[in-house]
């Protein structure tokens, strides 16, 4: 199979469905710049560049969505969707269901998310589950190159919002820009299996609201997404050194939410750990303990998520972010108090 980065596979997929569907339009901030090939060979007209104001170009995407184009905004970082939150939240969410379904947005919102590169908290935010949180707007985070270009086009296929949320540490694109200045000697922890990987022959859409089991075990569910899944595997090795057979579940979607496949490894291993690099308090870790307890499951249950204000010190970051260590501490405290 051919390889890719996991930026490109969603540029790829732009491209195909751009030169297939000319009401597909892009827009953002040095768009033409970042995203050079794309506007060489679609050119300005379908390819704008937006002034730096979120709430105004998100909210003429909203706008151009309901006059029938297909327009994929970006924004640099998610963080600056609050900016945006009114365009996206109050019009883009509810049109739909004010109108009865006589206005659609078919609009993608394009955003890099997540830290580990010493940007600070209001850089390096991940948000998915305030967005989550709202009715009528999709939420994607894929965690490899061949799930990035599904997903994207499957968003790219609906008629209402979606949110396309690119961990940055899996981006190269992003890499290259952020990386650079006083962190050009950062250190890393880009996982190669993120990164880049195989893609299919031919792109097909991946159902917005189907989880994936990356790793099959017995004795706990690790679940995560996006950048976290990466960390979820490499404390699932660790733990197989000690014996303990670790399920990892990839979401890939929080709106659709793949309730099934959660219930299903969880009632199998009877022990969830939610990773998740978004806040604990009020979020995606709390709502999936909400979705198993509701199922009338039994399960002991625990997290390893972002507590607090992303520091900007990188020694600091990482005690705050999740990581495998944490993952697999939480782990082993969570089945030494199952069987105890």
């Amino acid at each position: 199979m051919k390889t890719m980065q996991y930026s490109d596979a969603v540029d790829d997929v732009l491209t195909r469905a751009m030169e297939q569907d000319p009401t597909i339009m892009l827009m953002g901030e040095d768009l033409p710049a970042f995203r050079l090939p794309l506007f060489t060979r679609f050119g300005p007209d379908r390819v704008l560049a937006a002034p730096i104001s979120e709430g105004a170009f998100v909210g003429a995407a909203t706008a151009a969505a309901m006059a029938g184009l297909r327009p994929v905004v970006e924004l640099w970082m998610v963080d600056f969707v609050t900016v945006a939150l009114d365009a996206l939240v109050n019009h883009a969410a509810k049109v739909s269901v004010f109108s009865g379904g006589r206005w659609k947005v078919p609009m993608v919102l394009r955003a890099p998310c997540g830290g580990g590169y010493g940007d600070g908290g209001q850089h390096e935010q991940s948000l998915w589950g305030w967005l989550a949180h709202i009715p009528g707007l999709s939420v994607v985070v894929p965690s490899i190159p061949s799930d990035a270009g599904g997903l994207m086009l499957a968003a790219l296929q609906q008629d209402g919002p979606v949110a396309f949320l690119e961990p940055k540490l899996l981006s190269q694109r992003h890499l290259e820009y952020l990386c650079t200045g006083g962190r050009t000697r950062l250190s890393l922890d880009i996982p190669a299996s993120g990164a880049a990987g195989p893609i299919p022959r031919t792109w097909r859409p991946i159902p917005l609201g189907s989880a994936t089991v990356r790793r099959e075990g017995g004795d706990i569910t690790l679940i995560s997404l996006g950048l976290g899944v990466h960390h979820c595997l490499q404390a699932a090795d660790r733990l197989q050194g000690a014996g303990i057979s670790a399920a990892v579940v990839d979401l890939r979607t929080l709106s659709p939410l793949d309730e099934a496949t959660i219930l299903s490894s969880v009632a199998r291993t009877g022990r969830m750990l939610v990773v998740d690099e978004d806040y604990q308090r009020f979020g995606l870790s709390g709502e999936l303990a909400a979705v198993v307890l509701e199922a009338g499951l039994r399960v002991s249950y625990s997290r390893v998520c972002t507590q607090d204000t992303i520091p900007f010190a990188r020694s600091l970051e990482k005690e705050v972010l999740p990581n495998p260590e944490r993952i697999v501490a939480a782990a082993m405290d969570l089945l030494q108090g199952a069987d105890g």
